[in-house]
Order: C-alpha cells, then structure tokens, then sequence
C-alpha cells in the first residue's frame, strides 16, 4: 500500500475533537478509505497530513504505516503527491492520538 493513491473520506477534519473523548483535539485531518475494511472490522483509518485547512475529501498517496503494539489496527498515512516526511515529523503530528498506543 505505501506508495498507492488513495482516496480519503474526513470524518475528523484537522480542528475537530474527538467525538467521544472530547479532550482528543485533531491537529490533522482524519479519516478512513471507503470499502477497504481494517482488522478491527472498520474502514481504514488514515491520518493525512501537509493540509493546513479542514478538508472533506483527500486524494493522496500513502506515505507511511503505523503499527500499533496493543491494537489489532493500523493507520495509514497520506500527504500530497511528492511530498515527503520523514519518521520524526510524522509521529510528531500523529502523537495526540498515538500516545495512547
């Protein structure tokens, strides 16, 4: 998958919070690809980042996989065409909700 263009639906856009954990602020947007079902029985979950704005809808391509040690899911990470981040940055932007993982 790394590598592929996907198509992103947001259902968390970037300065949202968590609809449960209210505390859970989303400093990206956030969202899962329609028809592709993940471990835990949803849609994949997919972090995209190198938007500053609350998007709707992204086309991407997945740049990075995170694993999590203590959940059956992973989540994808998708940014712009030809843009790149490196390990650092990208947990960097992913941590307010990974820490927990």
């Amino acid at each position: 998958m790394i590598g592929q263009i996907i198509k992103v639906t947001i259902d968390r856009p970037l300065g949202s919070f968590h609809p449960n954990h209210p505390d859970i602020y989303y400093p990206v947007n956030y969202g899962y690809v329609e028809g592709i079902i993940a471990p835990d029985g949803e849609e994949q979950d997919v972090y995209v980042l190198g938007v500053d704005e609350p998007l709707k809808e992204f086309t991407g391509r997945v740049i990075a996989v995170i694993h999590r040690f203590d959940d059956v899911e992973e989540k994808w990470v998708v940014a712009p065409d030809n843009m790149t981040f490196t390990r650092e940055e990208i947990m960097e932007l992913v941590i307010f909700q990974e820490r927990f993982f």
